[in-house]
């Protein structure tokens, strides 16, 4: 995977990740994304630019509570069994599952999971399904922790 995640002391960062998360609360509580960060303090281009990067910690990624994802596949069959079947070795349940049409020999699944009886953490859930053979990206767009 070509990612890497950091646990990293607010402190030493810039006040706007800290802001970003909470405009995605404000937006997630039913709020506009104007209203969420005026009432943060940051600007619309600075949320958007960072609003898929950005996590609050829960202490341990095993408690994580919901995750979506998007991964992108080839075009093959037996591919998307393969996926369910991954998921299900690791207690993931699917709440919902989006697929686009294959472009190119390839399309993207975006992921609704619910975790919480998950046996592995995020992290390694996340390597896990891009060591695939088949699956050519993964990328985590939201998490949802206790």
């Amino acid at each position: 995977m070509n990612k890497n995640y950091l646990i990293i002391d607010k402190k030493v960062l810039p006040d706007y990740f800290e802001k970003v998360i909470t405009a995605k609360e404000y937006v997630a509580g039913g709020m506009s994304v104007v209203e969420a960060v005026e009432l943060s303090g940051i600007s619309r281009s600075t949320f958007y630019k960072y609003k898929d990067y950005v996590f609050r910690a829960s202490g341990s990624e095993r408690n994580a509570e919901k995750a979506i994802i998007q991964i992108l596949l080839k075009h093959k069959s037996g591919v998307m069994l393969k996926l369910y079947e991954a998921l299900a070795k690791y207690n993931v349940n699917i709440i919902s599952l989006n697929q686009s049409m294959a472009i190119n020999n390839a399309a993207s699944v975006e992921i609704t999971m619910d975790l919480k009886d998950m046996v592995i953490t995020v992290d390694e859930l996340l390597k896990n399904l891009e060591a695939m053979d088949d699956i050519l990206k993964v990328h985590l767009i939201a998490i949802e922790s206790l």
